[in-house]
């Protein structure tokens, strides 16, 4: 028998030291590798699970209230954006300031039951359209607003209701504690706090906006804007023009209190006017600003600046006479005095009788071109700009030939605003210096840096000297109010109704100057179409009714603008003439 060997076991083939090395490293020794790596397994498909429910679960809450929430956020900013610096008068009294008020929004994807909502939110909030939150709520938004600036009162009984989805968000709200007076200087602000007229914006436009759209105008970032108004003498002339427009029953009335030395507009009144704490009142085309946005024919009261030019050319003095026999004849136009005196009238009677026939020949002596020129260097041919937004340009002849400079000499025939009149009128009596107007604080050293000499001084002195002797002798007597040495020039204005002067419908001016042989400060009172009333004996021109209001304003104002009373002062011609360099 053959011995039989038997068979060898299969070796497993040899693993690679390095292999070995890295296994030991990673699982051990002595390990089941199976069931480690089951385990591992079912950790990563936890780990995997987790993550992705925390990702859907992140999801979902983006989708529910993420638009909301980034709404609130942005709608948080604009709260700090919109809010505004308070505007002070020149003695401190807040004219406009910011209030917080809540608002009440809406979270559409939030609410569940929008036909309940819209129920309850309309029966506690009546003025709440219901077409339009059931339109605002039913948008596929995260966030829409409902009602902007509800009452206290009403965000108590809406919170009560809780409804899931409904909130409110505080926003700053322009508040005008004055009212009606001062409004068409302080103008307003939308329902976004951005400023839509007036001084409001005014100061949108110097870079309150910009300021909004940056983030940066938060309430204690800015500082309150002084402006030269004097609330008390705005009080004051507003008070005098609202019985004025009640007792002699005219369409509108207005007024206008300037710093002669520095251009400052101390007080300055248009009515009808209306509150801005209720805009909506604002929008009524009667309740424009008539002082700065309106253009009119100023009647008598240019003849200032006729008279003016003349004497400042040398051509002419006070002594100078004038052909006043009859009616001046231009053509086909006849120029009548309201006042005929059939005489020689000299330069004085020409403004104390506010002569037209004089106010003429004055302007036909300087010529067409010299007459523009001049009412071009007074500033009342182009555009008054001022802080104000609402500005209007004048009305000039498109050809200016003679007709139009014999027409304008009197105040007809060419339209301004009547700040801009005003404007030319403190230069003729200041000393000679064209200050363009402002409604911010000014002292007298600033004025004089953009000051500019438009007539020389003793010019300046004649036309004080003119107007202080119409309160005197003339038609501004009723306005002469003892102790404050007034002067002034009334005008008296035909409206044009279809392409013609109706004589009867009149727009009625007084410009005052106080005191005259100092002046301070310039009054300016404005009647539209008043009325005869017994007290006037069937009169309807200025001297009936602009001139005496003129005369209570002043009463009033003086003691409050700090101009002392003095009795028992000379004449006009001893107090003024006598101080100027010639009395010619």
């Amino acid at each position: 028998m053959s011995a039989v060997t038997p068979a060898k076991p299969l070796e497993k083939p040899t693993e690679p030291w390095r292999q070995r090395l890295i296994r030991s490293l990673l699982y051990g020794r002595n390990v089941d590798r199976a069931a480690k790596a089951r385990a591992r397994v079912g950790l990563a498909m936890l780990a995997f699970a987790s993550v992705y429910a925390l990702i859907g679960g992140r999801l979902v809450m983006f989708a529910i209230g993420a638009d909301a929430h980034g709404a609130r956020r942005a709608a948080a900013q604009e709260v700090v954006a919109t809010a505004r610096p308070d505007i002070i008068d020149r003695n401190g009294a807040i004219l406009a300031t910011d209030v917080k008020a809540s608002s009440l929004f809406g979270e559409p994807r939030r609410i569940i039951d929008k036909d309940e909502a819209i129920e309850l939110l309309t029966a506690t909030v009546p003025d709440l359209d219901e077409a339009e939150v059931r339109e605002r709520l039913s948008a596929r938004k995260g966030f829409v607003w409902l009602k902007r600036e509800i009452t206290a009162k009403q965000q108590q009984d809406i919170h009560k209701l809780g409804i899931p989805g409904i909130g409110f968000l505080r926003e700053n709200k322009r508040v005008y504690p004055t009212g009606n007076e001062v409004a068409h200087l302080i103008g307003l602000v939308n329902i976004d706090n951005q400023g839509i007229a007036g001084m409001e914006k005014w100061l949108d436009n110097q870079g309150l906006a910009d300021l909004h759209r940056a983030g940066f105008a938060t309430d204690r970032l800015q500082k309150p804007i002084e402006l030269s108004i004097d609330l008390r003498v705005e009080h004051a002339l507003r008070d005098e023009l609202l019985k004025a427009k009640e007792k002699f029953h005219t369409k509108a009335a207005s007024g206008i209190v300037s710093n002669v030395k520095t251009g400052e507009i101390v007080a300055m009144v248009s009515l009808p006017d209306f509150d801005p704490n209720n805009p909506k009142e604002a929008h009524d085309p009667d309740r424009i600003n008539r002082l700065t946005t309106g253009v009119y024919e100023m009647g008598s009261t240019f003849k200032a600046f006729t008279l003016a030019m003349a004497l400042d050319s040398g051509k002419i003095n006070l002594n100078s006479m004038w052909d006043a026999r009859g009616n001046l004849h231009y053509g086909k136009f006849t120029i009548h005095d309201s006042h005929a005196l059939g005489r020689f009238i000299n330069t004085k009677e020409v403004f104390t009788f506010s002569s037209n026939i004089g106010a003429a020949r004055i302007a036909l002596g300087q010529g067409v071109e010299a007459h523009k020129a001049f009412l071009a260097k007074m500033g009342q041919l182009t555009r008054l700009r001022t802080e104000l937004p609402e500005s209007a340009a004048p009305l000039i002849p498109r050809r200016w030939g003679e007709l139009n400079t014999v027409t304008i000499a009197f105040g007809q025939g060419m339209s301004v605003a009547p700040l801009q009149a005003v404007m030319g009128i403190n230069a003729l009596v200041n000393g000679g210096y064209l200050i363009p107007p402002t409604f911010m604080k000014r002292s007298e050293s600033e004025a004089a840096a953009m000051a500019k000499r438009v007539v020389k001084q003793e010019t300046s002195d004649k036309m004080r000297f003119l107007m202080r002797l119409n309160a005197e002798i003339g038609t501004a007597k009723t306005a002469d109010v003892k102790g404050y040495y007034v002067g002034g020039k009334t005008g008296t204005s035909e409206k044009v109704i279809n392409g013609r002067y109706a004589k009867k419908r009149v727009l009625n001016s007084f410009t005052a100057i106080m005191p005259c042989d100092d002046p301070k400060y310039q009054i300016l009172i404005m009647l539209d179409e008043p009325q005869a009333i017994p007290e006037t004996k069937g009169f309807i021109t200025s001297g009936w009714n602009a001139v005496p209001t003129g005369g209570k304003v002043i009463e009033r104002i003086a003691p409050l603008l700090g101009v002392e009373p003095r009795f028992d002062l000379p004449p006009s011609d001893r107090l003024i003439l006598a101080a100027s360099r010639t009395t010619q």
